[in-house]
């Protein structure tokens, strides 16, 4: 997927103002339309026109875009960073009725999920509305969900100042993080969207759990997965070895003759739930390095000794 840069296809500065935004739209919009221009790719560049103003035209989504820095190129090759939207605050609104089917693939991994998230539950009467939702995404440790936590969180949503320039306000909020909570899920706070209108009630704020990459554990739903570095001898004759898990240290025995790869399942021991998730210990082969000769002379000793041919299968 090609990386889009919104400002360049507005030829925009990133500093420009709400309203130069607006100014440039509508100028290539005059100049590209296809009633006005029947030049080849004029039509194309009329839609890429309107997706990079459906994204800088509206203050979360410019926002949004921006947390991802300027250092990518337009057409480079991209993958949206599994952390680039956290701690981001979407309201319920601010998504046009443009047609989607115009956007790119590149605009609908970024703002789709937050689009859908953003059909605001919104009903108004006479003088009287409800509060937009908002939606977070944060990131906890795999060890919250376990036992749950309370923890102070930073959100920060968009506004315009009075140049016209987009800038960000943060709050702080304590939230509790519930025990056997799993990757996706949401926390929902009362009252904690924008306020009603009249007699209104507030709107809500939904927080999306993720879990952090910490080097050690992934989730699968409530299933967790640790990668187990054992030693060539530990998995030819077997033993047992210590591991970790989000509640603490193990002893794990490893069977004889296991292979790189292998599941090793502690039955119950992943997110708590009903039922609970399993935590597998996915077995990895290390093996150490000839840094000496005495070492050496033991590779070549096993060499000799074991006649160990680990492409026999291959026949060559």
């Amino acid at each position: 997927m090609d990386f889009k840069d919104y400002y360049e296809t507005l030829g925009l500065e990133r500093t420009a103002t709400q309203d130069e935004v607006k100014r440039a739209y509508r100028k290539l919009a005059r100049k590209l339309h296809p009633d006005v221009n029947k030049e080849p790719g004029a039509e194309d560049k009329f839609k890429e026109a309107g997706e990079a103003y459906e994204v800088l035209k509206d203050p979360e989504k410019r926002t949004a875009y921006d947390q991802l820095g300027a250092n990518w190129q337009a057409g480079q090759d991209f993958q949206a960073p599994p952390d680039w939207n956290e701690g981001f605050e979407f309201s319920g609104g601010g998504y046009t009725e443009a047609n989607e089917a115009d956007f790119s693939d590149f605009f609908e991994t970024l703002f789709g999920r937050a689009r859908a998230a953003g059909a605001s539950r919104q009903s108004s009467h006479s003088f009287h509305a409800h509060g937009q939702d908002h939606y977070a995404k944060i990131t906890i440790d795999v060890r919250d969900a376990y036992e749950g936590a309370t923890r102070t969180i930073s959100l920060q949503a968009p506004e315009v100042d009075k140049a016209g320039h987009v800038t960000l306000k943060t709050r702080s909020l304590r939230v509790s993080i519930p025990k056997g909570i799993t990757e996706g899920k949401h926390i929902r706070l009362a009252g904690q969207g924008t306020p009603g209108i009249g007699q209104g009630r507030p709107g809500d704020l939904y927080l999306e759990i993720a879990f952090h990459d910490n080097g050690q554990f992934t989730a699968e739903g409530r299933d967790i997965y640790l990668d187990l570095p054992i030693a060539p001898w530990e998995a030819a004759m077997g033993g047992k070895v210590k591991a970790p898990t989000p509640t603490g240290v193990v002893e794990l025995k490893i069977p004889q003759n296991a292979h790189a790869g292998q599941k090793l399942r502690l039955k119950g021991r992943g997110i708590p739930g009903k039922p609970a998730g399993n935590l597998y210990a996915v077995l990895q082969i290390t093996v150490p390095p000839a840094k000496t000769d005495d070492d050496r002379k033991l590779y070549e000793q096993m060499a000799q000794q074991m006649k160990f041919d680990p492409r026999a299968k291959l026949g060559v």
